[in-house]
């Protein structure tokens, strides 16, 4: 889908509920010993892709008027568990599929076939189960069989957080207990405490000494009878960006201030740029605001980098974001996609190693934006899109869906023009 769009965005607005709490509670729900309901307002592609493969298992989930209905698993072997575009859905559920004898089959599309899983698939041959990749050069299809067994884990932790969330729910499974130990420095940190948070609302305990986890086998899953899926932060993000580069202010509504998330960091992030941001007791509101450059450690925070170089781009100087060379495996490699997008708005950046470097300026439209099928990617434009001079086209806008399929509608009714 191709859209056009432009416009001064006002008003209030309700983020939909995080992808990334929900992926988590409905893994849970389907591993636990009784039924229960989960309140999610929403969905997107990687939530229906993460609850798909879970009823491909065994699990019984329906979805009505905002709300998972979920019995749990009563495993069907031999399944095939199609995750779509979310390494989040593969990475967890290799796990927890190893862990319960599933020998499931797993295939996807877009760059997951091609995003790396070989430590955790090292990790998982090492601990009794047989990985068969079906297509040369690619991570998927991926036969994973056998019966996973506990003892001794390490992992990387400098690549995904991804890998150590999905052994962190599939290990207090298992008969034996385990031991999981990170080297080399765990990035993204706040994704592996929402994990722990999930599980440990579960009945499940885990040991955590700083690079090391500790876990108990034989352990038994059950959530309370209804939880309820917070707002998501990543997607606050980019109204947060819309109002302090705008001129108008835009309120946030339904945003929990105490969330786990690593990035409600948005607001710190854009402080130290100067931003005005103001908390309420049920409301932030992201006021206009005079921007300057700054240096910003994405370590923990991979996914805001895109719209925070929205934000660069409106500054004063130079901005330069560190620890995001995981940006160039993720749906795109978002470094150089972000570098083209700038550059479609007259904005210079450099990417390094391990940074990346954006010059502000006056943004203006040179040439279409190619969303490079990357959900960020599309929405950091339309947001650049509401200060710069000219109409922008966005090319392959229909991939917003994967995290939030309302992000137009959304756009729209704060006052954005959209043209398909």
């Amino acid at each position: 889908m191709e859209i056009k769009v432009s416009g001064t965005l006002s008003g209030a607005v309700v983020p939909p509920p995080s992808k990334s709490q929900a992926h988590r509670l409905l893994i849970c729900a389907a591993l636990a010993t009784e039924p229960c309901r989960i309140v999610c307002s929403a969905l997107n592609d990687d939530i229906v892709a993460t609850m798909n493969c879970l009823y491909a298992l065994g699990a019984d989930i329906k979805y009505s008027d905002g709300v998972f209905s979920v019995a749990p698993i009563r495993l069907r072997k031999g399944a095939r568990l199609d995750c779509g575009e979310s390494g989040s859905t593969l990475r967890f559920l290799l796990s927890v599929a190893a862990a319960i004898g599933a020998d499931a089959t797993f295939v996807g599309r877009g760059k997951l076939p091609q995003r790396p899983n070989g430590a955790l698939c090292e990790a998982l041959a090492r601990h009794g189960i047989l990985l068969e990749r079906l297509a040369e050069g690619a991570e998927l299809p991926l036969v994973c069989r056998g019966q996973l067994t506990g003892g001794h884990y390490s992992l990387p932790g400098n690549i995904s957080s991804q890998y150590l969330t999905g052994l962190l729910m599939a290990l207090p499974l298992l008969d034996e207990d385990s031991r999981i130990e990170i080297t080399e420095g765990l990035t993204s940190a706040s994704y592996v405490n929402m994990t722990l948070d999930a599980v440990r609302r579960a009945g499940i305990s885990i040991a955590d000494s700083g690079n090391i986890y500790t876990i108990k086998g034989r352990q038994q899953y059950r959530l309370p009878e209804a939880t309820v899926v917070e707002g998501d932060w990543s997607a606050a993000a980019f109204w947060l960006v819309a109002g302090v580069i705008g001129s108008r202010p835009i309120v946030l509504k339904g945003m929990s201030g105490c969330s786990l998330q690593g990035d409600r960091y948005i607001i710190e992030h854009l402080r130290l740029m100067g931003a005005f941001i103001e908390e309420g007791e049920d409301s932030i509101t992201a006021h206009p605001s005079q921007l300057f450059g700054a240096s910003l450690d994405c370590a923990d925070t991979p996914d805001l980098v895109p719209v925070l170089a929205v934000a660069a781009a409106a500054a004063s100087g130079e901005t330069t974001f560190y620890n995001v060379g995981r940006l160039r495996y993720k749906e795109s490699d978002r470094l150089a996609a972000m570098q083209r997008t700038l550059a479609s708005f007259a904005v210079s950046s450099t990417v390094g190693e391990d940074t990346f470097t954006v010059r502000g300026s006056e943004p203006r439209v040179l040439e279409a934006v190619d969303s490079f099928g990357d959900h960020r990617i599309a929405m950091s434009a339309a947001i650049l899109s509401t200060i710069a001079r000219g109409e922008t086209t966005i090319r392959g806008a229909e991939c917003v869906a994967k995290s939030y399929p309302h992000f137009f509608d959304h756009f729209a009714a704060l006052g954005g023009k959209i043209e398909k």
